[in-house]
């Protein structure tokens, strides 16, 4: 089924193209007026500008609804498996820690025990200067 609509989606690339390329440009109606024979076309005497501007709008369409075909055919199915080609798998990530030596020091994982911490007896008092005293040093003017 894919296979179809995609044969399909292309022949209407193509034909696309073509039509674009027979159609007249706007500045060739001036020619036209001179003595060109408009009236004589295969189209008719309108002439070609409209059944090509039609039929273009049309395979236009076409080119859109294969488009959104292919779309929901891609999105429904796996990768096709192709013969004589292998199919790679999915690399798969990792989220433990890389397994390379370095020179920056890991992180330990835990706080350290209570029993490790010092108490607040044991902790150093910092000496502070007393409220009154003298011993303040001369600052520079």
């Amino acid at each position: 089924m894919e296979k179809l609509v995609l044969i399909v989606h292309i022949l209407t690339a193509l034909s696309i193209i073509g039509l674009i390329l027979m159609q007249q440009g706007k500045g060739a109606e001036a020619g036209a007026s001179f003595g060109a024979g408009a009236s004589n076309t295969v189209f008719g005497s309108q002439g070609s500008g409209n059944f090509f501007s039609r039929l273009t709008a049309i395979m236009a369409t076409v080119f859109f609804v294969t488009s959104f075909g292919l779309a929901v055919l891609a999105s429904r199915g796996a990768a096709p498996e192709i013969e004589g080609i292998p199919q790679v798998p999915a690399a798969v990530e990792s989220r433990g820690p890389a397994a390379t030596e370095s020179d920056i020091p890991e992180l330990q994982e835990q706080a350290p025990a209570a029993d490790d911490l010092p108490a607040a007896e044991e902790a150093p008092q910092a000496e502070l200067p007393e409220a009154g005293s003298e011993e303040t040093e001369e600052q520079p003017q």
